[in-house]
């Protein structure tokens, strides 16, 4: 009796961590299809020199919210690859010396909005949501944020002393034979990552942890028109980002278990703010001030959320698909 009981549990244990390994891969390679085919577009857009040229393009706008023309070389660096380009641009023109901290914060927070545009954008059309919508979310919200950051910081005087320099970036080899290197770094990464989340999930569920979180969590989702069962996707896009977290979010949302409005306005708002420790420190390094890169855009993104939640209550079922396809 006792040696059969064993051998069930063997076997129950052995199904679980088939079922864990499985989950992983399809998360994970859901998410390389995505990734790789974008990285090489984006990877031939920089040596065709194309994002120097739309930085250049973009000096005016940077102007209007109170930076030199130079930092559209950064913000459009950032855009297009990820926010570690963008600071390499930084440091390469020497913006560390020029700023206050006023404006790096500006800039910062525009970053922090909109960066790694073409992965994540990719990544939120893969859950339904509209590539116009999101590319005019991110970028629109960064400029309106930007700009009134900057109003606020010149019309009162604040912030206006020099960046301390804390960080001095290492060389980047930007060699093809570097680029693989890293970018095969960056989807080990995002594996070993995926597979602990998703233990950590079957984890929280069995414990019944996971419906004490959604527990605690349902007011402020309900505040934000979200319903409860986009907690999990709420929580990986908040720690770990839309790339890393991408895949679970893909997942997620191909699962039929949530419903539309919920994915899609969870992904409104995970497109506004997310990876609220890394990418929050990245930008701290910079010399940006910690109140607006963290506390302003998640003010803002939670105040967006909750006016487009009644807007997208109003708008009419089939115009709905503008914003928003379910995907099957």
């Amino acid at each position: 009796m006792k040696e059969s009981t064993k051998r069930l549990q063997l076997g129950n244990v052995k199904q679980g961590l088939q079922r864990w390994l499985h989950e992983t891969w399809v998360i994970f390679w859901s998410l390389v299809k995505i990734m790789v085919p974008i990285l090489l577009i984006v990877r031939f857009v920089e040596l065709m020199g194309w994002i120097e040229a739309l930085g250049l393009m973009i000096q005016p706008i940077m102007v209007l919210v109170g930076l030199p023309g130079e930092t559209g070389l950064v913000w459009m660096a950032a855009m297009a690859s990820n926010i570690y380009t963008g600071m390499a641009v930084f440091y390469q023109l020497g913006m560390a010396d020029q700023l206050t901290v006023a404006q790096v914060s500006v800039l910062g927070l525009m970053i922090l909005l909109a960066h790694g545009l073409p992965v994540e954008v990719a990544i939120a059309r893969a859950t339904g949501v509209s590539v116009w919508f999101s590319l005019l979310l991110r970028v629109g919200g960064a400029l309106i944020l930007g700009a009134l950051l900057s109003y606020v910081y010149s019309r009162y005087l604040l912030l206006q002393e020099p960046v301390p320099v804390l960080w001095q970036p290492e060389i980047i080899d930007s060699s093809w034979g570097g680029w693989f290197i890293t970018q095969g770094q960056t989807l080990l990464a995002a594996l070993l990552i995926i597979a602990v989340l998703t233990l950590l999930i079957r984890t929280l569920r069995f414990l019944g942890i996971e419906r004490l979180i959604h527990f605690l969590l349902a007011p402020v989702l309900r505040a934000m028109g979200i319903g409860v069962k986009a907690t999990n996707i709420m929580i990986v896009g908040l720690t770990l980002g839309l790339s890393f977290g991408g895949g679970l979010l893909i997942k997620e949302a191909r699962s039929g278990k949530i419903e539309g409005k919920d994915i899609f306005m969870t992904m409104a708002f995970l497109n506004l703010c997310h990876s609220l420790i890394e990418d929050t420190l990245l930008i701290l390094l910079l010399g940006a001030d910690l109140t607006a890169v963290l506390w302003v855009r998640l003010v803002f993104s939670l105040l967006v959320i909750v006016l487009l939640a009644r807007f997208f209550n109003r708008v009419p079922v089939h115009k709905q698909r503008w914003f928003y396809r379910p995907m099957g």
